[in-house]
């Protein structure tokens, strides 16, 4: 399973202090020698972590494919066909949010999505759409006529917490939404059992599958074991674990739990 490993928070961490250190690029050579396949960064129209300078270096500098995660606004698409990095990932945005919340809608009519693919794929830039994984969204997205999708794992990695940590008694104090380990497991079977499905569908209308958000070492693998999701990409999580065993390890450590 290929790796794209995202370097945000690197610059999560400098832009705490607006200061010049850590920077991204030096992280670029470590991910290359730790084996990732991919580097992923999302340049943000608040820019609360990646920098237009950073966008930049990076997709001119990486000797890895760059997958660009950023919003349908006309700004944002003038960038990604400037730079041209091997894909753009398109994803929701709201300026409140902490992290990316949901899948993008891409149900309807949405001339903006429409208008912002076909001027991707005009100049030559792959196209991935950050969906939740719902057959609705898939058939959009075949209709869209992108060659990626990937699947946001933000419910899947929100029901193992719940089921094997005290998130749930942590974030609340109302008895009556703590649910029975018995429920959360029959949860996470279904989601797991909904992305297997939802992925192979993917599969055969011809788009290929990533998916991405909350992933970490103890809950990746059986997401791993859905052969027909082909890439994940992983950042917060890495990026953490590295302040304890630095990058390249983290990142051994990450594509150790990828081998199928």
């Amino acid at each position: 399973m290929l790796l794209g490993v995202n370097i945000d928070h690197i610059t999560v961490l400098r832009e705490a202090r607006k200061v010049a250190d850590p920077d991204p690029l030096d992280a670029l050579g470590i991910c290359k020698r730790a084996g990732a396949d991919q580097i992923t960064i999302h340049l943000r129209e608040d820019r609360r972590h990646i920098q237009d300078a950073d966008a930049i270096n990076i997709i001119e500098l990486s000797s890895l494919p760059v997958n660009l995660e950023c919003a349908i606004a006309s700004e944002m698409i003038d960038i990604a066909c400037k730079l041209k990095p091997h894909r753009v990932t398109l994803v929701p945005e709201k300026r409140e949010e902490v992290t990316t919340e949901g899948g993008l809608a891409v149900s309807g009519e949405q001339p903006k999505l429409k208008d912002a693919i076909r001027r991707l794929q005009k100049a030559e830039i792959e196209v991935s759409l950050f969906i939740d994984p719902t057959l609705e969204a898939v058939k959009c997205s075949e209709n869209l006529g992108v060659e990626w999708i990937e699947f946001h794992t933000g419910k899947y990695a929100n029901i193992y917490a719940m089921l094997y940590t005290n998130l749930s008694k942590t974030h609340h104090s109302i008895p009556e939404l703590e649910l029975s380990r018995k429920i959360l497991k029959q949860m996470l079977d279904d989601e797991l059992r909904n992305l297997r499905l939802l992925s192979c569908d993917a599969m055969e209308r011809g788009l290929r599958v990533a998916a991405g958000h909350g992933l970490n070492m103890q809950n990746v693998q059986d997401i791993v074991e859905i052969e027909t999701i082909e890439e994940l990409n992983i950042g917060q999580s890495i990026i953490a674990r590295s302040v304890f065993t630095g990058l390249e390890q983290a990142i051994l450590d990450m594509k150790a739990k990828l081998i199928r």
